[in-house]
């Protein structure tokens, strides 16, 4: 499995469960066009844009090439990688007929196009020393989740941090291990974050 630095946008939700196959990363889904009007999916993109870098991997039809320059074009900084599938004809399984162009998705596309994608883009596997992941149980004695004050101990950690206010305590999570160590949290939450 390809471990990935950068969080990677696809459009939805099979080409997220397709690339959870394949790569270990950040992956966050689009919802087609929804993401046009989504400011607070668009926030989470940018902040990624500007911490990691992100990586854009949508289809190659019409609608994919859309999404991807709306987003290109909402990111002002930050690093962003764009990797191209290659047209192949056909049909997903999952559908009855073909898209509308006759191309497969990138759910449809086989594992080894979809990893040299990524090879040719010059995405390859991240390998940084691995430091302990912050873990719910962490969240919870720093008083993030599950406490009496844990909602606003968290919206104000949000807050802090320019993170979008309805992330739920997961997304959270998923966050936090891409931005900081623990012990970095632990020195914000110290230090930073009051009631």
């Amino acid at each position: 499995m390809l471990k990935i630095r950068q969080a990677i946008i696809v459009e939805g939700k099979y080409d997220k469960i397709k690339l959870s196959s394949i790569v270990d990363a950040v992956i966050i889904q689009t919802n087609g066009f929804k993401i046009f009007k989504d400011k607070e999916k668009l926030a989470l993109i940018k902040f990624y844009a500007e911490r990691t870098g992100i990586i854009i991997l949508t289809d190659s039809d019409r609608a994919g090439f859309k999404i991807r320059s709306h987003i290109k074009g909402a990111i002002h900084k930050g690093k962003i990688i764009n990797v191209y599938i290659p047209d192949v004809m056909g049909k997903e399984k999952r559908k009855d007929k073909p898209s509308a162009e006759g191309k497969l998705g990138v759910e449809g596309i086989d594992k080894n196009l979809i990893m040299e994608a990524f090879e040719k883009a010059g995405v390859t596997s991240d390998d940084s020393p691995d430091v302990p992941a912050i873990t719910k149980l962490d969240l919870y004695e720093m008083g993030l989740t599950g406490g009496k004050n844990s909602t606003e101990l968290r919206r104000k950690l949000l807050e802090y941090l320019g993170l979008p206010s309805l992330l739920t305590s997961n997304s959270l999570l998923e966050v936090l291990n891409n931005m900081l160590i623990r012990e970095e949290l632990e020195e914000i939450m110290k230090n930073k974050i009051r009631l």
